[in-house]
């Protein structure tokens, strides 16, 4: 099931956005074995909540044992693409990196996924998310006004900037090794990634449009791009940007003839305590009843735990239930070949047997890897 079903992708276990790129790749139907390394399961107890490796097969192999090396050889020789998450030369070390892999599939797609990239400066010095934005130019500019930067969690660097550019380069060299014959390799680095999630706003600060962090039109700096509190402890997300949304809002909240004009800059600290007094007299259930029928641009905003239960999410069947537990459905969606509800992720080693003799790995010397310790699993 899928559009990438039929491609096969290794993927050397890591944490994060290397992970969730090879998830989005086994969500649109690619066979995808994850490489396990002993004892480096995060979930060995709750496989059922391991929603990054969801959909893949394992195997776990100790890369420092004889034999090790030559297995991650054997499987990356089947396959189209393969998925690393180490500091640059690491994998070179055990004959693993891009030029040894090449040589003995030139097809391969080889997907690299680092902070701040395979080369510069900062290439082998260690950090995470919130550095790698940091330099991108993208925390800078999030937060209220006045306060420092606000943190947006690890969505845009390890997520959006790192793992979701690394399955579009992945697909991108895919696709373009079918017609080529040849592979190549994938350098996505999350500062490079979370950069280029900031495109728009680059040429809106040089532009003159975008100015000092909180005072901008979607950065809560307008009372219209806005989020307020309820009565009852509950929020509410404005966004009604555009005039026409803007109006419809006003006269739902009963302040049509109270407020100035919409983009009186001056005006919008004001206008914003009132329409938060607005807010604060009724519990974010009314209000989102009071919206739900027109176009102001008014939603609730819904806790982790609320999202599974919303009438819209529950239509679409956005989240899924799965061995007990609940999880966001793949996406995007496919009118012919879609992935459908996600596949289940297994434990550690879940598939090893099973890969080897793929591999057209002999029984007695499946038995004898067991032994020595140089792969685990069933």
């Amino acid at each position: 099931m899928g559009p990438l079903a039929g491609l096969r992708i290794i993927e050397v276990a890591g944490i994060g956005p290397g992970p969730f790129a090879a998830m989005l790749l086994a969500d649109m139907g690619a066979d995808v074995i994850r490489i396990e390394r002993p004892g480096g399961s995060m979930f060995a107890n709750q496989t059922e909540l391991d929603f990054l490796n969801r959909g893949k097969r394992c195997i776990c192999i100790d890369l420092k044992k004889e034999g090790g090396v030559a297995l991650v050889q054997q499987l990356i020789a089947s396959a189209d693409g393969f998925i690393e998450g180490f500091r640059p030369g690491v994998l070179e070390k055990y004959t693993l990196g891009p030029d040894d892999c090449l040589r003995a599939n030139p097809r391969l797609v080889y997907g690299r996924m680092t902070g701040f990239g395979q080369d510069g400066p900062l290439s082998n010095r260690a950090g995470h998310d919130i550095n790698y934005i940091a330099i991108a130019g993208a925390l800078h500019p999030m937060g209220r006004a006045g306060e420092k930067p606000a943190i947006p969690l690890n969505l845009v660097g390890d997520f959006g900037g790192g793992g979701m550019l690394l399955a579009f380069g992945m697909v991108c060299a895919l696709l373009e090794a079918k017609g080529s014959g040849k592979g190549q390799v994938v350098d996505a680095a999350m500062v490079d990634g979370a950069s280029l999630l900031m495109t728009s706003l680059f040429s809106a600060w040089q532009t003159g449009y975008w100015g000092e962090r909180g005072t901008n039109m979607i950065d809560g700096g307008a009372p219209f791009y806005e989020v307020y509190q309820t009565r009852d402890g509950g929020f509410m997300a404005v966004g009604a940007l555009e005039s026409q949304f803007y109006q419809v809002f006003v006269e739902r909240l009963g302040l049509a003839d109270e407020l100035p004009n919409q983009y009186d800059m001056a005006q919008w600290p004001a206008m914003k305590e009132r329409i938060a007094e607005a807010f604060l007299q009724h519990d974010r259930d009314h209000w989102e009843a009071h919206f739900a029928d027109c176009d102001a641009c008014v939603t609730p905003v819904l806790s982790m735990d609320e999202v599974k239960d919303h009438p819209h999410n529950r239509a679409r069947n956005s989240i899924v239930v799965k061995d007990g537990v609940w999880q966001p459905r793949t996406a995007p969606r496919f009118s012919r070949t879609d992935g459908g509800e996600p596949a289940s992720a297994v434990p550690s080693g879940h598939d090893t047997m099973a890969i080897l003799a793929e591999l057209g790995v002999a029984d007695e010397y499946q038995r004898e890897l067991l032994a020595n310790g140089v792969v685990m699993g069933e």
